[in-house]
């Protein structure tokens, strides 16, 4: 199976004044884009339920994120992050169960695994990229600031590694950075997803909190009647 990248990120809430500390930063705009996403899950929600999320991107495929073992705790998430389709098909069929199916195609086991789209949305991203040192090989940090069509909009701090022994400083990069534009310490906010589901399918929403506990929440989430970032 192909080895899936870490992905280290920190969701906050943008500012009026984030893109000007940016660029007071020497961040620089790298590129907006403007894509779709659909996320697919039973109808019981089973992957979301064991934080597994599949989204198909507009332009870019199928993509599956699953929780790392984390490696720092705090207001961060640790994400692996599987792109190529035969690994995803055969991580859907261990998560949910099922034999494993011969096919290198996710829209293939859709139906077989009784996967349907359960969200699809449309965000304006803004991608800026920024490297905090001059060290040779110092890898740039991501900061993606999204704005969905349904009115939701969040910023996030990314780094990916390919072991988790990297984990700590990328994680001590986005914290460090976070810091700089004003992010307070603990400051959380949930995925686009997450938020969809509370505003169009609250019941389902209601259903995929039930499987967490108070202290496990989806990470990267608050509670239901929490305040949204």
């Amino acid at each position: 199976m192909a080895q899936p990248l870490i992905e280290v990120e920190r969701k906050f809430v943008p500012g009026p004044d984030t893109e000007e500390r940016l660029q007071e930063l020497g961040g620089t705009l790298e590129h907006q884009v403007t894509f779709r996403d659909s996320y697919y899950d039973t109808p019981e929600l089973n992957l979301m339920r064991a934080d597994y999320w599949l989204r198909q991107r507009e332009g870019s495929g199928w993509e599956l994120k699953y929780p790392g073992a984390a490696v720092v705790s705090g207001p961060h998430t640790e994400f692996m992050e599987l792109t190529v389709e035969p690994a995803i098909v055969a991580q859907l069929c261990e998560v949910l169960g099922a034999d494993v199916l011969e096919s290198g195609s996710v829209a293939a086991v859709l139906g077989p695994l009784g996967l349907q789209e359960v969200a699809s949305f449309v965000t304006n991203r803004s991608v800026w990229k920024l490297v905090l040192s001059r060290a040779e090989e110092e890898p740039s940090l991501t900061v993606d600031l999204d704005t969905a069509d349904f009115g939701y909009a969040v910023g996030e701090v990314e780094a990916l590694v390919h072991k988790k022994a990297e984990v700590p400083a990328a994680l001590e990069k986005i914290h460090s950075l976070s810091s700089m534009l004003g992010v307070p310490a603990q400051e959380t906010a949930p995925p686009k997803v997450m938020v969809y589901l509370q505003r169009f399918r609250p019941q389902e929403y209601q259903h995929l909190l039930e499987v967490y506990s108070p202290r496990e929440k989806p990470q990267g989430t608050k509670s239901p009647d929490s305040s949204l970032d």
